[in-house]
């Protein structure tokens, strides 16, 4: 894989793509042809809080997809879904037996909905049993296992798409839109956090470095995309730190990361993620105005304004409109405008804030 700036020309076309959809109707429409007679089957991989309060929802509410089926390691779950949601039989698996997920046609659509260090393993495995994935932010551990997780994708010729829901949210779309086509003059300066005030569960995943926890994963990666697809080009180094407050609880991964993103025209980026405070914020500082998205990332409560106002679009439901893009994607064998390489973008400026709080300097993206 090519580890080269992404050109401005590719971040206007996937701009103008999604506020294209957003000019149609303030809430947004990435259907598929209505010719289309059978709607694609979801298996969702993992039955944790994000796939039973908000994906569950989603694909009730889409218009191109269904819950098809389900992977999961607790039985009691596995009943309590089936009988929900009317699930076959045939159509639940637990992860010993996952690869004969293979020979299940009812399963269109792999989405993997795992702790982050499974994402690699599962949506390598899904691909090679034929199905297109959608896999869960961030896509992997690390720059590595993405560059496989496409490589198998476009092997198999199988579509991977990651759960980037922003990119579906017209507040964002518009973001996206102005400061890529410079509505008030190139953006100079950036800030983009977020995080929240909470203790994680003693025990969970979420603290464990083998199975990628941290805020900087979780809650990292929102940041990092604001910042790229705002400015519409790629940061070329990143120096970073990282503290822990919370010593007793935070005894393998750092509880606060913050990170500055430097681009090749001296543009800076300052970012957060961590558990102590609350910020959800997108800023970018123009030459002759500004950008704000405050909050920046709820599922459905997004605000923006910019020098010119407030922004005026109704709630969508990310995750719905999300799905069925893919979908569309599928059936018109069209690539997903938060393609795996994008995913992969994401996970070199991590390795790079890696590195940077290692060795304590400026390490370059990449």
């Amino acid at each position: 894989m090519k580890e080269k700036v992404i050109a401005r020309r590719v971040f206007l076309k996937e701009a103008m793509i999604a506020s294209a959809a957003s000019l149609v109707a303030p809430s947004i429409s990435f259907g598929c042809a209505p010719s289309q007679t059978r709607k694609l089957g979801v298996a969702l991989v993992g039955l944790g809080n994000y796939s039973t309060v908000i994906l569950s929802k989603a694909l009730e509410e889409s218009k191109q997809c269904y819950l098809a089926g389900i992977v999961t390691g607790t039985p009691s779950k596995a009943e309590q879904w089936s009988k929900q949601y009317n699930i076959a039989q045939a159509n639940i698996y637990n992860y010993g037996a996952f690869d004969n997920i293979a020979d299940n046609k009812d399963i269109d659509i792999v989405y993997v909905v795992l702790p982050n260090s499974m994402h690699h393993e599962y949506t390598v495995r899904a691909l090679e049993a034929g199905k297109h994935v959608i896999c869960e932010k961030p896509m992997a551990m690390n720059a590595t296992e993405a560059r496989e997780m496409i490589e198998v994708a476009k092997k198999a010729k199988r579509k991977l798409a990651i759960g980037y829901r922003m990119h579906y949210d017209p507040n964002f779309i518009e973001a996206k839109r102005l400061g890529q086509t410079e509505a008030f003059g190139p953006v100079n300066y950036m800030e983009t956090s977020l995080g929240y005030s909470f203790t994680p569960e003693i025990g969970s995943w979420k603290l464990m470095k083998s199975m990628g926890g941290g805020s900087l994963y979780n809650l990292g990666v929102y940041p990092i995309q604001s910042a790229r697809h705002v400015k519409g080009k790629e940061p070329v180094f990143v120096t970073a730190q990282a503290t822990t407050k919370r010593k007793d609880i935070f005894t393998e991964v750092h509880e606060i990361f913050t990170w500055q993103l430097e681009f090749a025209d001296g543009t800076l980026c300052n970012s957060y993620s961590g558990p102590v405070a609350f910020i959800d914020r997108l800023f970018a500082g123009c030459k002759d105005g500004f950008i704000e998205l405050d909050p920046a990332t709820q599922y459905n409560g997004v605000a923006g304004r910019s020098s010119r106002g407030e922004f005026s679009f109704k709630p969508v439901f990310q995750q719905q409109l999300q799905i069925d893009d893919f979908a569309r994607c599928v059936r018109e064998d069209k690539p997903s405008i938060v393609s795996g390489e994008d995913g992969l973008r994401d996970m070199l400026i991590l390795d790079a804030i890696h590195r940077s709080i290692e060795s304590g300097k400026k390490e370059k993206v990449g």
